[in-house]
């Protein structure tokens, strides 16, 4: 028997495929981190020849080893003794389903429906199938059908999970289980996270599961589910190729019919549910991909009817109805629980402007820097005295108390961090150039080479492509150094927003309520490592020949430019917004993944090792990216209603993808050099030099981009040994080849793509899909309501360009100032509705799980080595963290420490829940 275990490596199945037995994974606030301390790392030979064995392995239980060693002395003295008959024998599923924590009266009573019906013979049908295939028949092995016990006598457990068992009866020469296939015969889906086959004399066999089991009714055929082990294409056990093909080939869409909810199909279509033309032509949208003017990434599609009016934009489906996403990739419980509260807070804050404009139209603006600060105080509600009134309309009593216990009341927001150290911070100019590389959007910030910037617009259509700004303007800011010496010395930094706004600021500015430029700033590095802004550019698009339409506005020298200069910071402010709403936030981490996700899908197998690697990694994106499409990036949206850019919102995403998105450019180390943030430089440690050394976005991500490197080479070096093996990996390159030519189709033929060809691109190319999903998305996510809650300091939008002393508005702007700055900021609907989203974008729900972590170990393979490399990736994430913290109290790292000073922790992987500014989740989460 000891022999037996040896060789079927029983005892590292044992420990590391049971979660029941296992000493590996270690339990922490609700999740499993890999332990070091128990990791079985030193019998790799056994491991090895388990893994290469060609031999077939028999399936024999305990009772018939021990029958079986006496007679087998007597047996090896004649080979002509037959061999003897298999004999059936019984093993036991152990299937672990998890309950909803509330269930409405519907799925209550059709619950209770189900379990009499289960009395009756409508039961939970599962069927195990070996690895091998049968000499006599050519099928794969498989068992008898057995039915899950206790059903209805389980009915009304309260419990989390609910375990349920049945029975399989198997041959002795059953062989090694590799899937099991499930039919649900009752009215209602059920969550199955996991089966665990015990009784095979090798050890126990689990197969995470992690999926809704649809009813027959809606979902007609076998589930397949796979044991936990990866396999290759090229690899797969005989028994269960052709599960493996069909289970692929029933997620894969064909562009045809509609989608119910109850699906789990895949497949793409393009922007073109956007816009609602029937109910009129404000509401009609330019569909965005499968087009030269407006390219876009592919995204998830639902199959709905066209509109009435437009039979090539898709009809809407508007809340609280659902938009159709592949049903397993729903939110879980307890983050739909989260999303649930933090809209009804933001519907609350919704009803205040209205009600207060209908009161009173002068309320609809801030008028003083009090009002602004009584949304954090005593809620504007009280302030109004309009509680009460508020109350009475709201029938939701539970709904109002839910939400006072979860965010300290509905009449009042959270304090945002910015202001929470100091008031005032946000009027310094430090603390506006901390920003651009410790803020919500550092990764738009490029090193200055050319002075003036030069534009790269159609002059015959945008006017001069000369800036206005001129040496003079800056020269005096520079510490004795002349311009050439700064840009020489890399003293010189922009922000560059001219292009990507000036060909659609005409439009935007004959919107109601929207006036913008389109801004450059220019930053010197000062010998603190600190920058300060020296000049602000301010384009407007050219209105005639002798018309100037550009203008530099530098920092203030007495009270009036005091407020001018306070005027352009907010308008550079906008501008960012949406270029890190649009193109960075919104574009890079969640639409360009989408195609790579459904991709992955059709054509990873849930077996396959790629397929393992990323599945944590995309987690809840395509139901967030749907949410999007239904309320934040459509017309009249939050993003059109909220942000600078209004009804041309997307159409900026669109331009940004045509001109400046390069995958193989969404590399940190190659973003960084692209920008001139860094240069090559092999003596250091990530093979470049920082030319800014306190730039905390690009020193944190650093860390965090080389440990995922480093975890994904040596995966990919396990699985992939030769690059052979990449090459022929038919479900790995078709999976790289539709998410580039199906899903970023308008692209495709770009020659800049990294070829699949071997292990070192193979490693970059999941190295840029875990780096955007995870750290890149939290760096420019999860600061969103910690910077922009305080609308002052970053303003979504501006409503009034800064007067010129021959302009009417100019007498008003001197005699009151500050009311003229704050009328220019976004109205109080539009702060609170902005506020309301962002506040939700920026909250980590309970069941967010982090970088390093894996909420469901069981998923992971059984492999000894990748075990340990993963346990390596999680140790250095978590020493990551520690290096972080030190950062954020060293004094001479000035823009992270200070007084005042906001510390940068966005790439501070852990967190708790809320909205803390800092954790790294897997995935896109919110």
């Amino acid at each position: 028997m000891a022999l037996t275990n040896e060789i079927m490596g029983s005892s590292f199945i044992q420990r590391s495929l049971f979660p029941s037995s296992s000493q590996i994974f270690q339990q922490k606030n609700g999740r499993f981190l890999i332990s070091p301390v128990f990791v079985p790392f030193g019998n790799k030979k056994v491991l090895k020849l388990r893994k290469s064995a060609m031999f077939p392995v028999a399936a024999i239980s305990e009772d018939l080893m021990k029958g079986s060693s006496s007679s087998s002395s007597s047996s090896s003295s004649s080979s002509s003794v037959p061999s003897e008959k298999p004999v059936k024998f019984k093993v036991r599923a152990v299937v672990t389903v998890r309950n909803k924590i509330k269930e409405d009266f519907k799925e209550t009573f059709v619950k209770h429906l189900d379990s009499l019906t289960d009395r009756i013979g409508r039961n939970v049908v599962l069927e195990l199938f070996s690895t091998e295939i049968d000499p006599k028949t050519k099928a794969p092995k498989k068992s008898n059908e057995a039915v899950l016990k206790d059903w209805s006598k389980k009915t009304n457990v309260k419990a989390e999970r609910v375990s349920y068992t049945a029975e399989f009866t198997v041959d002795s020469n059953f062989g090694e289980p590799g899937a099991i296939t499930m039919i649900n015969n009752h009215q209602q889906e059920f969550f199955l996270e996991s089966i665990t086959i015990e009784g095979f004399a090798t050890g126990a066999f689990h197969f995470p599961c992690n999926s809704w089991v649809q009813a027959r009714k809606d979902l007609p055929g076998k589930r397949i589910f796979f044991s936990n082990k990866a396999y290759l294409p090229d690899d797969t056990p005989a028994g269960i190729k052709i599960l493996r093909e069909k289970d692929l080939k029933n997620l894969r869409g064909d562009g045809r019919g509609v989608r119910k909810l109850s699906d789990r199909i895949y497949d793409y279509d393009i922007y073109n549910d956007l816009g609602n033309p029937d109910k009129g032509l404000d509401l009609v949208r330019p569909t965005l991909g499968a087009s030269k003017m407006y390219p876009y990434p592919r995204r998830c599609r639902t199959g709905r009817g066209p509109s009435d009016t437009d039979i090539t934009c898709e009809s809407r489906i508007e809340k609280p109805l659902p938009m159709y996403i592949p049903r397993d990739e729903r939110f879980e419980e307890s983050k739909k629980n989260t999303f649930s509260v933090k809209r009804l807070k933001g519907v609350l804050h919704n009803l205040l402007p209205g009600l207060k404009s209908s009161l009173s139209a002068h309320n609809q603006d801030f008028n003083e820097f009090s009002d602004v600060d009584g949304l954090y105080s005593v809620g504007l509600l009280i302030k109004l005295g309009l509680q009460d009134d508020v109350l009475k309309k709201l029938p939701l009593p539970k709904i109002v108390s839910k939400i006072q216990e979860s965010s300290q009341g509905i009449l009042k927001y959270d304090i945002p961090k910015i202001i929470s150290k100091d008031k005032f911070a946000w009027l310094r100019d430090d603390e506006f150039a901390r920003q651009a590389i410790a803020g919500v959007n550092p990764v738009t910030i490029e090193r200055l080479t050319v002075f003036p910037p030069v534009s790269k617009l159609d002059p015959e259509i945008y006017g001069s492509q000369e800036s206005a700004l001129k040496e003079e303007h800056i020269v005096h800011q520079l510490n004795g150094m002349t311009v050439q010496e700064a840009i020489d010395e890399n003293k010189l930094y922009i922000i560059d927003y001219h292009d990507i706004y000036l060909p659609f600021l005409e439009r935007i500015n004959a919107l109601d309520g929207r006036k913008s430029y389109a801004t450059r700033t220019i930053y010197f590095l000062t010998p603190l490592g600190t920058l300060k802004p020296v000049a602000i550019e301010l384009s407007l698009p050219p209105s005639g020949p002798n018309t100037p339409s550009k203008r530099v506005v530098t920092p203030a020298l007495d009270a009036t430019t005091n407020w001018t200069w306070m005027l352009a910071k907010a308008h550079v402010c906008s501008n960012d917004a949406g270029v890190h709403q649009l193109a960075h936030h919104w574009l890079r981490t969640h639409a360009s993944m989408e195609p790579f996700i459904l991709s992955a899908h059709r054509q990873l197998s849930a077996m396959h090792p790629i397929f393992k690697l990323l599945d944590p990694h995309m987690r809840y994106t395509l139901e967030i990216n749907a949410l999007a499409r239904q309320s934040l990036i459509n017309a009249d949206g939050v993003i059109e209603s909220c942000f600078t850019p209004g009804r041309y919102a997307m159409e900026i995403s669109s331009a940004a993808y045509k001109t400046s998105w390069r995958f193989d450019k969404e590399s940190l180390p190659q973003d960084l050099i692209r920008r001139g943030m860094a240069v090559p430089d092999q003596t250091q440690p990530h093979g470049l030099k920082l030319t800014m050394k306190d730039y905390p976005y690009a020193e944190d991500g650093l860390l965090i981009w080389s440990a995922i490197e480093n975890w994904v080479r040596k995966y990919v070096s396990y699985y992939y040994p030769n690059p052979s093996l990449i090459i022929n990996d038919r479900e790995l390159q078709a999976w790289y080849s539709e998410s580039i030519n199906v899903g970023h189709a308008d692209l495709k033929d770009e020659t800049w793509w990294p070829k699949l060809y071997d292990s070192d691109n193979l490693v970059s190319v999941l190295t840029i899909l875990i780096w955007n999903a995870s750290a890149q998305h939290a760096a420019l996510n999860f600061g969103q309501y910690p910077y922009g809650g305080y609308v002052p300091n970053r303003p979504p939008l501006m409503r009034r360009l800064i007067p010129e002393e021959s302009d009417p508005e100019y007498a008003s702007f001197i005699s009151d100032p500050q009311k003229y700055f704050l009328n220019a900021l976004p109205s109080l609907l539009q702060a609170s509705k902005y506020m309301a989203v962002v506040d939700t974008l920026s909250t980590h729900s309970a069941d967010e799980e982090y970088l390093g972590e894996r909420q469901h170990p069981s998923t992971w393979n059984g492999d000894a080595e990748i075990v340990e490399a993963f346990h390596e990736f999680s140790a250095e994430i978590g020493k990551i963290e520690k290096v972080i913290d030190s950062r954020n109290s060293d004094r001479n790292l000035r823009n992270r420490c200070g007084a005042g000073v906001l510390p940068y922790e966005l790439l501070a992987p852990s967190s708790e829940p809320g909205v803390t500014c800092r954790g790294v989740p897997n995935s896109v989460s919110v």
